[in-house]
């Protein structure tokens, strides 16, 4: 994105559900759980071994419609962190607190469908004693903030189902936070695999007064070089899996489609779980990515597995992660500062496009990454694609502000797979620069599909007219209802294998779009 500060984003203080994708289907409300040590568990009704998420039998069980945090309270209240962004199912997880609170309780909630709910009780913990931590400290040489604090509890995940997870911190003085996790898949053989961008997450993260963009003073020249994981996240604890994120994860288990979950971090550890994956999701917001990141997706492309890209900005940065994982670093335009960019220049953390060693993404993504901010209307191009069957919708119709805040077009210079069809091209203003947003769609020789929204609102559209977040940009309802029906063709068709073999080749009109 662009190096300045406000995003143009609402600050959410209170998080909801996504009304908007269960529009018209009864709700339920009930609770379930799981184990841990630090405190007497609570556990009803777990499930027996590792659930599938493509298991009917996981989304009939009873969700808990009191899910959300109500109430953030002063960020000293209550605050923490996980040692591990993502799991695999069994594996512990130690959360380090602190709390101004004597005790607090942590809920494990799986983020899924369950009948309108939209996430279930896992597990609760007992009462566990509350205390508060040092000082985060501060790296000098990287101003990296580190919170290096002491762990609080440590959770068993045994008979965790595969996920994503809010993890909800209640202190006893009634403050809330979050603390998001991944209990990540084994294998993806057969699924659609959801990608979340924890490396993102980081680093827009500004707890403890150092982000990849702004230092302690809010300036970029001071902003840190490298993030670490191992402090809590700013604002609720879970704002960017909540804004473009958790919706996306809503709908596709309520369509029953077979799924399985990973991290970006994790598909650059070991790219394996991409083997034989129907389909790879990328959300709402996946800027940061590692050269090896993009060379496993690009490979599982290449042996058919379809790719979507729902969202905007997407593999911008190319990042290096250290400590197992643990930091997130990227120069940026500070690239001769990094170590790599005298050892490997492939490897110098800076944007994609940019040398020394540039590889612009539209060569993965077809679409690439042109401008922040903008607020526009999604206009339609190609309204007889099969990504919008049973939408009605006709050619020039146009939903309001679903292009933003950062958005990507087909630039036919820029190294771009062909042939690749334009399936909305809507105009907008950036900073006094007239331009277009596309949503494009491309098969590659493997038959694989590969679909990229062209705009960072895609999954906030699915929440569109509820309010579900604090604030949707004034989207409506109807907006909601396109996106979602656009997203159901889009993964039903994807999770059937290469999308060449069941749905028509593009039709390619670059030329005729841009002349």
């Amino acid at each position: 994105m662009e190096e300045s500060g406000d995003r143009g984003l609402p600050r959410r203080s209170v998080l909801g559900a996504a009304a908007a994708v269960g529009a018209g289907l009864g709700l339920a409300a009930c609770e379930a759980g799981g184990t841990a040590s630090g405190g007497h568990a609570t556990q009803v009704a777990a499930p027996k071994g590792t659930a599938s998420t493509s298991d009917a039998a996981e989304q009939g069980k009873p969700g808990a419609a009191d899910w959300r945090v109500t109430r953030l309270g002063a960020p000293e209240d209550i605050e923490g962190y996980a040692d591990r962004a993502s799991v695999r199912p069994g594996e512990p997880v130690a959360l380090h607190v602190s709390t101004t609170a004597p005790g607090f309780t942590v809920s494990a909630y799986r983020v899924g469908w369950y009948r309108g709910t939209q996430a279930r009780l896992v597990w609760k913990s007992g009462r566990v004693a509350g205390h508060k931590q040092a000082a985060p400290v501060i790296v000098p040489a990287t101003r990296t903030v580190q919170a290096r604090w002491a762990p609080s509890l440590t959770l068993d995940t045994t008979r965790w189902p595969e996920g994503a997870y809010l993890l909800r911190l209640d202190a006893e003085n009634h403050a809330q936070r979050w603390i998001p996790l991944i209990i990540r898949s084994a294998d993806a053989r057969g699924r659609v695999l959801i990608m979340h961008g924890t490396a993102t997450w980081q680093a827009y993260n500004t707890w403890g007064g150092t982000s990849l963009y702004q230092g302690e003073n809010g300036s970029y020249g001071s902003r840190a070089l490298k993030v670490s994981f191992d402090r809590p996240y700013d604002d609720n604890g879970a704002e960017k899996f909540l804004v473009y994120e958790r919706a996306l994860v809503v709908l596709a288990e309520r369509l029953g489609i077979p799924l399985a979950y990973t991290t970006g971090v994790d598909v650059h550890s070991d790219p394996s779980i991409l083997a034989g994956a129907t389909a790879v999701l990328s959300l709402g917001h996946d800027e940061y990515w590692t050269p090896q990141q993009r060379q496993a997706v690009t490979k599982a492309r290449d042996a058919g597995t379809n790719v979507a890209f729902l969202g905007a900005n997407t593999c911008f940065r190319r990042i290096r992660v250290e400590d197992a994982g643990r930091t997130v670093v990227c120069y940026k335009t500070d690239y001769r500062d990094d170590p790599a960019y005298l050892q490997d220049r492939a490897l110098t953390t800076t944007d994609f496009r940019s040398g020394p060693a540039a590889d612009p993404e539209s060569s993965m993504t077809g679409v690439l990454y042109e401008g922040y901010p903008t607020d526009a209307p999604y206009v339609v191009h190609a309204p007889d694609h099969w990504l919008f069957a049973g939408t009605g919708v006709r050619a020039g119709d146009s939903f309001a502000h679903l292009v933003g805040v950062e958005y990507d077009r087909v630039i036919p210079s820029a190294p771009t797979p062909r042939p690749i069809e334009i399936l909305a091209h809507s105009p907008l203003v950036c900073n006094g620069n007239h331009s277009h947003s596309d949503t494009a769609y491309y098969t590659a020789r493997s038959g694989a599909g590969v679909f990229a929204s062209g705009t960072m609102r895609w999954v906030e559209g699915l929440m569109a007219g509820g309010h579900d977040d604090g604030g949707d940009h004034g989207m409506d309802a109807r907006t909601a209802a396109f996106v979602t029906k656009a997203t159901e063709n889009l993964l039903t068709a994807f999770a059937l294998g290469p999308a060449a073999n069941h749905r028509p080749a593009p039709r390619d009109n670059v030329q005729s779009v841009y002349g």
